[in-house]
C-alpha cells in the first residue's frame, strides 16, 4: 500500500505557522508535531499504509513481536498496520523481499549475502541471533557417523539457506566436494520427510525441525557452530528510503523483544512450541541450547568475518558468477545505521 511520508522540515514549518496563528511561544505547548517527526532521528513521520514483514521459526524472535502486539501498538500512532507473511526459509524470505511482498524479512547471513551479490538491493538492519540451527542429521537406524562417509550418498538440503552453504562447509572441511554427493534440493520440511522415508541418505538439517526430528531418534552426525552464520533481519532498500522511522520502530521493537525473550526464556520457550507446533521440551533445546539472543545486534565486523569464508563458496558452487559480486556485497550488505540507534525504552509503553 502506498505511504505518506511527511518531512520533518515541512511538518518544521507547519509548527511554526501553527504558533504564529495562535500566539504561542516557544517552550509552551511548542512539541506537537515536529517532536514526532525527529523522535525517530530520521527525519521523516510515515504515515498510513501497510507494514509487510516476515516471521519464521528459525527466528524466535519475530513469533514474540508476532504475539505481544508490540509492533502493531507503536505503528498504531502513525495510522499503519501491520501484515505478517510467514517465511520457511531464507530462500522463500529473500524471494518475497526481492518481489516487494514483504519490506523486512529473516534470513541467515549467507542468504543475504548470496541475494545481494546476486543484485537484491537488501541490506541486514539487525542481527536478531547467533545460532547453532544448521546440522547434518541421519536418520536412527543409519550407519553413517561422519562426513566421509557421505561420499556418493544422496543428501537434502534447501539451496540459498545456511544449511545448504552449512553442508558445502562441511564437505570441504573433510577434503571433499559438492560433486562427491547428490544434493536434493528440497524445503527444510521436504527435506526431512525425504530422510524418513528413506529418498535420501541424511539431511541438512534446521531448527527448529532439526530438534525435533532428533526427539524422533535422528542423529547428528556433524556439528560446527562457527559454519552458522547468524540470524540477519534485512529490509529493502526502497523501504529504508522512504520509511526509516518505520525501519527504526522495527529495530527498536526487535531489541525490545530480545530483552524481553533473554528475561522471560520460558515463555519464549513457549512461543516457539505453539508457532512450530513442537513439544515443549524440543523448543526449550532451540532456546536454551542452540540460540545465542545475547549476542550484538549491530550488523558488523563479526558477521564481515564469517561472510568473506562463505563468500568464495558460492562461487565454486556456481550460485553467483564472480568474486567480484562477492566482495561488491560485502561492502553494502551491512547497514548498522538503525541498529546503532536503537531504542527499547520507546517501545511497549
Amino acid at each position: 500500500m502506498k505511504r505518506r511520508t511527511i518531512t520533518a522540515a515541512l511538518l518544521a514549518g507547519a509548527a511554526a505557522i501553527s504558533l504564529a496563528l495562535t500566539g504561542c511561544v516557544a517552550g509552551e505547548g511548542a512539541a506537537g508535531s515536529t517532536t514526532a517527526a525527529t523522535a525517530s532521528g530520521t527525519g521523516t513521520v510515515t504515515k498510513g499504509g501497510t507494514l509487510n514483514i516476515d516471521y519464521a521459526t528459525y527466528n524466535p524472535l519475530s513469533l514474540v513481536i508476532k504475539q505481544e502486539g508490540w509492533l502493531e501498538a507503536a505503528l498504531k500512532k502513525q495510522g499503519i498496520t501491520v501484515n505478517w507473511v510467514q517465511s520457511t526459509g531464507s530462500n522463500k524470505a529473500n524471494a518475497a523481499l526481492l518481489a516487494g511482498a514483504i519490506d523486512v524479512g529473516s534470513t541467515a547471513g549467507s542468504a543475504a549475502l548470496l541475494a545481494r551479490a546476486n543484485g537484491s538491493p537488501i541490506q541486514a538492519i539487525d542481527i536478531f541471533s547467533q545460532p547453532e540451527w544448521s546440522a547434518l542429521v541421519v536418520g536412527p537406524k543409519s550407519t553413517i557417523t561422519s562426513v566421509k562417509q557421505l561420499k556418493g550418498k544422496q543428501i537434502a538440503a534447501t539451496k540459498g539457506t545456511d544449511p545448504y552453504f552449512f553442508l558445502i562447509q562441511a564437505l570441504a572441511a573433510n577434503g571433499m566436494k559438492p560433486s562427491d554427493v547428490t544434493i536434493q534440493n528440497l524445503q527444510h520440511a521436504d527435506g526431512w520427510a525425504a530422510l524418513q522415508n528413506g529418498s535420501v541418505d541424511a539431511w541438512a538439517g534446521l531448527d527448529p525441525i532439526m530438534a525435533n526430528a532428533q526427539q524422533s531418534g535422528a542423529k547428528l552426525i556433524y556439528r560446527n557452530v562457527g559454519f552458522n552464520t547468524y540470524g540477519f533481519l534485512d529490509a529493502t532498500q526502497s523501504f529504508i528510503k522512504t520509511e526509516p522511522d518505520v525501519a527504526q520502530t522495527v529495530v527498536n521493537t526487535y531489541e525490545y523483544a530480545r530483552a524481553w525473550a533473554l528475561k522471560h526464556p520460558t515463555q519464549t520457550e513457549q512461543i516457539l512450541a505453539t508457532a512450530a507446533s513442537i513439544p515443549l521440551p524440543v523448543a526449550t533445546t532451540v532456546i536454551s541450547q542452540r540460540t545465542n539472543l545475547n549476542v550484538s545486534n549491530v550488523p558488523g565486523p563479526a558477521q564481515l568475518k564469517v561472510l568473506k569464508t562463505v563468500g568464495p563458496l558460492f562461487v565454486q558452487t556456481g550460485d553467483v558468477a564472480n568474486q567480484g559480486l562477492i566482495n561488491t556485497a560485502l561492502k553494502t550488505l551491512l547497514n548498522p545505521t538503525f541498529a546503532k540507534k536503537a531504542d527499547p525504552s520507546v517501545i511497549g509503553k
